[in-house]
């Protein structure tokens, strides 16, 4: 299985969109600074994750998310539309 999720920093107040296919030990990563792109914004928690059954499935729906570049549609997914 494979997830693709939005996290969110309250410090920064700032979304993050990432897929893997251990949602735990990759949110540890990024609290833990192991990843560049969020770790001036720790801490970071787990808004909404959606599985899918491969990796492409799960990459093509983070790529569709990190297109729309709309804060608002994330905020809408989170809210239990995705």
């Amino acid at each position: 299985m494979y997830f693709t999720s939005i996290l969110y920093s309250e410090k920064c107040d700032r979304y993050y969109i990432g897929y893997t296919s251990e949602i735990i030990a990759r949110l540890e990563r990024h609290n833990t600074g192991n990843v560049a792109a969020t770790r001036n914004c720790l801490p970071y928690q787990i808004e909404a994750t959606k599985e899918f059954q491969s990796e492409l499935e799960a990459r093509r729906e983070e790529l569709r998310l990190k297109k729309q570049k709309s804060r608002k549609y994330l905020e809408w997914l989170i809210t239990g539309n995705w």
